[in-house]
């Protein structure tokens, strides 16, 4: 489906974004998992053929979207959800799906209609399709986003960091609506919230200031955490020694943190079973610069 060779970007001849990415994406949900400034909104946007690459190529259906040709060929066959989707507020939900269908080609006002009002369904928004688009919530701007995005049956989507800013229902709501949409299409999901790929993706990469440090299933990453991670009680104070504090419970008789790494003896630490952010946050220890 996706073919990325050796891509680099650099800006203003001296900021690396990426560096030298080599990445194959098959057909499902893909996860692309990072830090803020990793790296993944650039390569969401040399994907969608909205930047050039300073060196590689990318390969979408066959198409280089690095040449005009091949940009305009992927561009008819993909949908993209940005990180901020410039909307008009005082346009009905079903008015703004209606306008950007034009935009992408649509032309024929009956099959047009049919599939805005099938789109709307799709994404739970059909009771509040004539609302004008300012009265709508976070979370129902981001499903006209997927709305929009879905417009001309593509065959990739992509969506850039979709849940920041959402509810905790409204989160569950947008992945799930991202995992049935992975059924039509092949769907990648760049996010720096672990969460947001641990039920969804069954293939995934870790981007770290602009280069791949991790490819593989979830349970892969699980893996990488597996003996690293510890239970430990204390009176209150803070476990030392180097150890990550992932999260801190208080208890009736203490404080409990969940910590990776390698306790001292005096701890009395229980080992325990990883989670998927567990083995992203040890992986990202792993390779972070050593302090001065």
């Amino acid at each position: 489906m996706i073919e990325v060779t050796n891509l680099s970007k650099t800006y203003n001849g001296s900021v690396h974004a990426l560096r030298g990415i080599d990445l194959d994406i098959k057909n499902g949900m893909f996860g692309l998992v990072g830090p803020n400034g990793a790296g993944k909104t650039t390569l969401m946007r040399i994907l969608a053929g909205l930047i050039r690459p300073t060196t590689g190529t990318v390969r979408v259906l066959g198409h280089d979207v690095t040449t005009l040709q091949g940009k305009f060929e992927a561009k008819s066959i993909l949908g993209y959800l940005p990180q901020e989707l410039g909307l008009y507020p005082n346009l009905t939900g079903r008015e703004f799906l209606d306008y950007i269908a034009i935009l992408k080609g649509v032309t024929d006002k009956r099959a047009r209609r049919q599939q805005v009002e099938d789109l709307l369904e799709s994404v739970r928004l059909a009771d509040a399709a004539d609302r004008r688009l300012k009265t709508y919530s976070g979370g129902m701007k981001r499903r006209v986003g997927v709305a929009q995005a879905l417009l001309g049956s593509p065959k990739l989507l992509i969506v850039d960091e979709p849940t920041v800013g959402l509810d905790p229902e409204e989160r569950v709501r947008f992945r799930n609506l991202l995992s049935e949409m992975a059924g039509r299409c092949t769907v990648i999901l760049s996010t720096h919230i672990v969460e947001d790929i641990s039920h969804s993706c069954n293939d995934l990469a870790v981007i770290s200031q602009g280069q791949v440090i991790f490819r593989g299933a979830p349970g892969d990453l699980i893996t990488e955490a597996r003996g690293h991670v510890w239970s430990i009680t204390t009176q209150g104070e803070r476990p030392n020694g180097g150890l990550a504090v992932v999260s801190t419970l208080q208890m009736h008789d203490g404080v409990q943190y969940r910590v990776l790494g390698t306790p001292e003896p005096g701890y009395n630490a229980v080992s325990i079973e990883p989670s998927l952010e567990d083995g992203y946050i040890w992986l990202m220890r792993q390779h972070s610069p050593a302090p001065a």
